[in-house]
């Protein structure tokens, strides 16, 4: 008997089955990658929300656990992933130079805000103001990673790719089975993919659609992250990732041509030289309204758990809520309630009067 079922093979469910698997817990994954939030995100990890300059919850920690996850799945996989590199905010007028040390004399934004004004210039970039520096950054090879985990998962017969059908689900005492599987458990990290799920749809999963470019601009030297109103961040070869858009109401994963409009004007607010579209994606990322993480266990069916609402964050907040999920449910450690989805228990109940498992 598997000790987990785990239902997605984005951030969140790789993050999980490293969890489960590092204790020496049984998995499957399934997952027919139907979501590609994960695999078309930017990757990029930042401790500070540089748009109202506040500290992202629960920084310190994640940025700890998320070092050990990645160092840990590299040497495991054999792949480097985790890139340290800096992120520079350029600064447009002197009024933002003086918001930015206003903001680095804050104890919590302290160790992440450098007071050095970096006044280098790059090939390709008019930065008459400079640039600020954030700390403790760099990004994670997404599309890279999901992908050497699925055939790390396939060459142990840790996947089946398949859709994941909810009418097979049986509840017994020990667990559940599902088709010819028994588990103790389903983990559910479905990101968006969860309006689908007749368990936990009732979760305010908004979900915000987000497009991205890589480009090619030879003329752009660049060796650092910027993030401005869009981030811009080096591949080599004189490509450079470029996003993101944010849309509310577009809940598809197509690339549209207002999306693309706005990127354009947008990146020519930073960099003063060509460019060339290569790619152009689309995807809906899984947020939640109050900013936080889903985590949790089904009110009635206690072998049923999701892990999700990573929102734009996923490479920062996978390993550490993975672990906080792990510890909830095999140590019994409670949940905080700003992640456990009991704060929507009247939503539940609500949802109890329709026509649900």
């Amino acid at each position: 008997m598997l000790d987990y079922l785990i239902v997605g093979s984005g951030l969140a469910g790789i993050s999980f089955a490293e969890v489960a698997l590092k204790n020496n817990k049984s998995i499957l994954i399934v997952d027919n990658m139907s979501q590609v939030s994960s695999r078309v995100a930017g990757g990029f990890y930042n401790p500070v929300i540089l748009k109202r300059f506040s500290e992202v919850w629960n920084a310190q920690e994640q940025l700890v656990l998320m070092n050990d996850f990645y160092n840990h799945i590299e040497a495991k996989l054999q792949t480097k992933f985790n890139y340290k590199l800096p992120i520079l905010r350029k600064f447009f007028s002197i009024e933002e130079q003086n918001n930015w040390f206003a903001a680095s004399d804050k104890i919590n934004l302290a160790p992440f805000l450098s007071t050095k004004i970096i006044s280098k210039k790059y090939k390709g970039i008019n930065s008459p103001y400079d640039y600020g520096e954030v700390l403790h950054t760099g990004y994670v090879d997404t599309m890279l990673l999901l992908d050497t985990y699925r055939e790390y998962l396939q060459e142990n017969d840790l996947l089946l790719n398949q859709f994941f059908d909810y009418a097979y689900i049986e509840f017994f005492d020990y667990g559940v089975q599902y088709k010819n599987i028994q588990a103790r458990n389903i983990v559910f990290a479905e990101g968006f993919g969860l309006h689908k799920n007749p368990f936990f749809n009732y979760l305010p999963l908004d979900g915000t659609k987000g497009e991205m470019f890589v480009i090619k601009a030879p003329d752009l030297d660049l060796d650092v992250i910027m993030n401005t109103s869009v981030f811009i961040l080096p591949m080599g070869n004189d490509l450079f990732k470029v996003g993101a858009t944010y849309n509310w109401e577009d809940k598809t994963d197509l690339p549209t041509e207002a999306g693309k409009q706005e990127l354009i004007d947008r990146i020519k607010e930073i960099i003063d030289c060509d460019f060339e579209i290569v790619e152009h994606y689309g995807g809906v990322r899984p947020t939640v309204k109050d900013r936080r993480p889903l985590i949790g266990t089904h009110e009635e069916f206690k072998s049923l758990h999701v892990l999700n609402g990573l929102g734009t964050r996923g490479v920062m907040l996978g390993p550490s809520m993975a672990k906080v999920l792990y510890d909830y449910i095999e140590n019994e450690i409670p949940l905080t309630r700003e992640i456990d989805i009991k704060r929507f228990h009247k939503r539940y109940l609500k949802s109890l009067t329709s026509d649900r498992p």
